[in-house]
């Protein structure tokens, strides 16, 4: 079906129309990376606090009395947090870290106990198998992640409560630059005991030692409990800076493929019309030529000689 310049011009404008949405949503994620790239920096020095803490704590503790318990089964539950997205438009992002949880699950010895945080990547998930017990809202902004962390941290709870062994992971897309990210896991519960270890031995950066005031237990489940908050908090920032991330690799090739779009549909509008004007010209100068024709000696004799002919027929 040939095109018309009035349909041409429909679909121009509605390029026009959708790459202002397209620069739109650019600017936004741009704007956005920026704001959780601010806050897991921000986080970087809370959770440094919270680290020595823990290895003021586990000098004077010893890690095996909180690391090493006598499991009851041989293979509990394992609760696991998978951040993605509830938009689209972020390319492979909830694919990456779907695929990424499932084969790291699938490694793991236990029954997988499974909190989606995102509508795309919980179908993601549930489409792999795996039990999705759970549903979180993907936060909006920085503020609303700390109520997230909250029913998360509830949820887990509970588990533990089914069984006090229960593992916690974490799944999230690790933000790198402004356009690249990774798929990471961290395990939050039971605590490394690598780390634990490491943490502990860590020589001490000023000759004055500290010491824990109060009963030392308790103000290492204190420790355990805001590093465990402050690691699901990154975590979810991260996911959000490099989903932002995604969304702008995504819309800068959607920008550049109706940049293209444009040109050859400009292209094509301007030769039509181009085409359209020849035609008019050519008209008007063809009947500008019959005119001058007409009014040629040449032309009225050979209509003198017409109109003679006719008449002698008549007779």
């Amino acid at each position: 079906m040939s095109e018309t310049i009035e349909s041409l011009r429909r679909k121009i404008d509605k390029a026009n129309d959708l790459q202002s949405v397209v620069r739109t949503m650019k600017a936004l994620a741009a704007s956005s990376i920026v704001q959780y790239e601010k806050s897991v920096s921000a986080l970087s020095d809370y959770y440094r606090t919270v680290e020595l803490g823990l290895e003021i704590c586990f000098r004077e503790i010893s890690p095996s009395s909180h690391t090493e318990r006598k499991r009851k089964k041989s293979a509990g539950f394992i609760g696991a947090v998978v951040f993605g997205s509830d938009q689209g438009l972020v390319g492979q992002f909830n694919d990456v870290v779907a695929d990424y949880a499932v084969k790291k699950l699938a490694a793991l010895p236990g029954k997988p106990q499974v909190w989606a945080v995102g509508e795309r990547v919980y179908s993601r998930l549930a489409d792999a198998g795996l039990p999705v017990i759970g549903l979180f809202t993907v936060p909006n902004s920085v503020k609303a992640i700390t109520p997230l962390v909250g029913q998360i941290l509830v949820e887990s709870e509970k588990l533990r409560n089914q069984d006090e062994d229960a593992g916690l992971y974490l799944f999230y897309n690790h933000h790198k630059t402004r356009a690249t990210y990774e798929p990471f896991s961290q395990r939050l519960l039971p605590l490394d005991e690598k780390w634990i270890s490491e943490l502990s031995k860590h020589p001490w950066q000023t000759g004055n030692l500290p010491e824990v005031v109060g009963n030392n237990v308790t103000t290492l489940e204190a420790l355990i409990r805001e590093y465990i908050f402050v690691s699901l908090f990154r975590a979810c920032a991260e996911s959000l800076a490099s989903e932002n991330a995604s969304r702008l690799v995504a819309m800068q090739r959607a920008d550049k493929n109706i940049e293209e779009m444009l040109e050859d549909l400009n292209g094509k509008f301007y030769r039509l019309r181009q085409i359209g004007i020849d035609e008019e010209l050519f008209e008007v100068i063809s009947g500008f030529e019959a005119l001058l024709r007409s009014r040629s000696p040449g032309h009225r004799r050979d209509d003198d000689k017409f109109r003679i002919i006719r008449g002698e027929r008549e007779k």
